[in-house]
């Protein structure tokens, strides 16, 4: 499938969901979910996302130095705030990772690591976060707790199949899959599970997870959800996990409606779900706008550099670059 037809997919998925939205429970939750939204809890949320974008940005900087292309901490986290409001207002959710990446290479020197940094990073973020919301899951009732054996089970075998099968590639000789293999282990080994890397990448993750469902608590509790604490918490973590979800618009699609059907599982109604999801994305859409001021501050500083498909001047010193960037 062509990058084209695929964008195409994505934004046509989340507008498909949107719609069936609009079409069940109306447009009454979303402006709910909008009114629902205070300066309190829009302060609460920039604070969160203060020390969760710090954390990204230090498990990004880890990442970065196993695989051989050390990256400034202060820098990182103007870079991941960048990435954050470009992901945040962009389709598809994954411009701004990919700004970042390419930056970073072209800082270090070496285009195709930086790439990497970048996926492994968000990869290994996002494992994290299957793996607590599993967790969460699989303890706590939740709409999905019948089903969750046999999925772990199913995941256990793909995993298990997965890396069996990277291995064996590894070892197969010289052909161009044998050598993406061999990449993949240098690069997990190197940039993720080595020893002075991985406690620092599960851990930054972990405050990750705990801060964006503290997130969604305060938007659950702004738009009247009254659910204690562990009646809500498998809810959030399967939100969570459709936000993660690649079709969708800046954030919207399946976040929404996977709210909607945990919610009305859980006998909370629908219609709360889709506005809490609606305060949620509006809290966590403004938490990312000082990354519209570190984007506006790049271009005015190398507008060549800054745009997100931008060159970086030859004539410029790598080094100098790393300090305008988002992640």
């Amino acid at each position: 499938m062509s990058r084209t037809a695929w964008g195409c997919v994505r934004l046509g998925g989340a507008v498909a969901v949107l719609g069936i939205i609009l079409l069940r429970l109306g447009t009454g939750p979303f402006v709910r979910g909008l009114e629902s939204v205070s300066g309190r809890s829009l302060a609460a949320a920039c604070g969160i996302a203060v020390v969760t974008t710090a954390c990204c940005a230090w498990r990004w900087c880890l990442v970065a130095r196993g695989l051989g292309v050390p990256l400034r901490f202060r820098a990182a986290i103007a870079a991941y705030y960048r990435s954050q409001f470009l992901n945040s207002a962009l389709p598809g959710g994954v411009v701004g990772d990919i700004h970042r990446g390419v930056a970073h290479g072209r800082d270090a020197g070496d285009l195709g690591r930086g790439l990497r940094a970048m996926a492994w990073e968000r990869t290994a973020g996002q494992a994290v976060q299957v793996v607590v919301a599993v967790l969460v899951l699989a303890t706590l009732p939740s709409p999905v707790a019948a089903a969750m054996p046999v999925a772990l089970t199913c995941a256990a075998v793909c995993v298990l199949a997965i890396v069996l099968s990277v291995r064996a590639a590894a070892r197969t000789g010289s052909s161009r899959w044998a050598r993406a293999a061999r990449a993949i282990l240098a690069d997990v080994r190197g940039g993720v599970a080595a020893p002075e890397q991985w406690p620092g990448v599960v851990g930054a993750s972990v405050v990750v997870v705990a801060g964006h469902a503290a997130t969604f608590f305060i938007a659950a509790h702004a738009a009247g959800v009254s659910a204690s604490f562990p009646a809500l918490l498998p809810l959030t973590m399967l939100v969570l996990l459709g936000a993660t979800l690649p079709t969708n618009l800046g954030g919207w699609g399946p976040r929404e409606g996977v709210a909607a059907w945990a919610f009305a599982s859980a006998g909370l109604g629908g219609a709360q779900g889709v506005a809490s999801a609606t305060a949620y994305g509006v809290l966590a859409a403004v938490a990312t706008l000082p990354g519209a001021i570190v984007l506006i501050a790049g271009w005015l500083a190398h507008p060549s550099r800054s745009a997100p498909h931008g060159r970086r001047p030859q004539q410029e010193p790598a080094q100098t670059a790393a300090g305008s960037r988002h992640g």
